[in-house]
This record gives C-alpha cells, structure tokens and sequence, in this order.
C-alpha cells in the first residue's frame, strides 16, 4: 500500500510540475483574403482583425489552444496583379467571426515557472470554423445579399514568436494562413442552388484568408510542485 500511495503521489507531481499555466489575453492585427476576387498576396493585411485567445501550457512545449476573432474580409479586383480581374472590377466585403481550436507547438522549452526571460518560436494547428454572410454578384456586377449564413469550416497553419516580457504577460507575434474547405467567402459561388449559374472562378480552389498579428496575454495558475520522498 505505501509503495502505491508512493507510485501515485509521483504521478500527480509529474503531472502538476510540467508547467501547467494559463493565459487569457487579446489578439489584434490584420486579415487579408485569397480567392476569386481581388488581389492573390498570401500576406497583406489591410483590414482590421480583433479577438481574445485562452491557452492552456500542458508542457514547456505544447499548449491547448481556443481563440475568438472578429475581422472583415475584404476583395477589390482592381488591387490585383491579373488585368483580367482588373477588367472585371468585382469587389466585397464580408464580416465573419472565426472560432479555431488546437495544439500549439514550440520549438524550445517555454516554461513561465522559471521567473526570466524565455523566448521561442512555435506552430499551431487545429481547426477553425468561421460564421458570415451569404451573397452573389447581380448582372451589374454588384453584390446581392442572400440574406442567409453559412459556416466555412477550416485548417489553420501559424508561425509565431512568443516572450514572456515580464512574469506575468506574454507577448507573441504571428502569422496564420486558414486553408478554407468552402468556395463561398466571396460569392463566386452562391450558397443557394437557384443561384448555382452566377457561379465564376476556379471551382476546384476553395477560398483562403490569413491573420497577421500579435497577442498579449495574461498568465494564471497553479506553481509546479517538487516532490521529494
């Protein structure tokens, strides 16, 4: 009995003192979109992205991730390289609001337990599902509500740089690409099926967006605890 009570105290401090910690703060930065309409960078944020992040440290090196962003996803075909989308002159605006949830991993040893400076890039990857607006582009080219919403589900693909500037907050920067598996975020393609013939663009390509940015996050939790028999 006493070696399992020994075996079992073990484990628990195995577990408690692999740096488990929370952080809750916000993200702000930029979105850019890539798909049918408007230019094609993979990195050029030009409008405004906002939202709150919640990370659980499990180890120094992964995290349970959820984040909250809020941004407006925007396509100007005379911004774009190819003359003829510059021709055609097709522009949006779409409001989503993105819930995404994952791992994320970082390359060196990040535990906030330590009392100095630490630093490291990391990865993360998960899912995301975004909410917006359902539209098509009438005979003048412009665009058509279809007064109905959809959810594009998604993979995101970040890098990032993260530092715990003081004990207490850490600061990261980031760049995440979300690979989509809907081809509606820019009404090339209606979600109605009445409206399947205003359908243009290259239908084998679903729709992209990124977010460009930093978050600031406040640390909680319980310190690690050292176990001696």
């Amino acid at each position: 009995m006493k070696q399992l009570t020994v075996v079992v105290l073990t484990f628990l401090c195995i577990q408690l003192s692999s740096a488990q910690i929370n952080e809750f703060g916000l993200y702000l930065g930029g979105s850019n979109f890539i798909g049918d309409v408007g230019a094609t960078d993979y990195i050029a944020p030009s409008q405004l992205a906002i939202g709150a992040i919640y990370k659980w440290n499990r180890s120094p090196r992964h995290s349970y991730r959820i984040s909250l962003t809020f941004t407006e996803l925007e396509g100007i075909d005379n911004n774009s390289d190819d003359p003829s989308r510059q021709i055609r002159g097709f522009e949006f605006n779409n409001q989503i609001i993105e819930l995404s949830a994952g791992l994320e991993f970082t390359f060196f040893d990040f535990n906030l337990h330590q009392g100095n400076f630490v630093s490291t890039p990391y990865l993360y990857t998960g899912f995301s599902v975004a909410q917006h607006d359902n539209f098509y582009y009438n005979n003048l080219g412009e665009t058509q509500s279809e007064d109905t919403q959809s959810y594009a589900w998604g993979i995101p693909m970040v890098i990032g740089f993260k530092a715990a500037v003081t004990p207490e907050f850490v600061l990261a920067f980031e760049v995440g690409a979300r690979y989509t598996f809907s081809d509606e975020l820019d009404g090339s393609v209606p979600d109605a099926v009445e409206l399947s013939s205003r359908s243009f663009g290259n239908l084998n390509n679903n729709d992209w967006y990124t977010f460009t940015g930093v978050t600031l996050t406040y640390t909680f939790g319980k310190n690690p605890c050292y176990c001696g028999f």
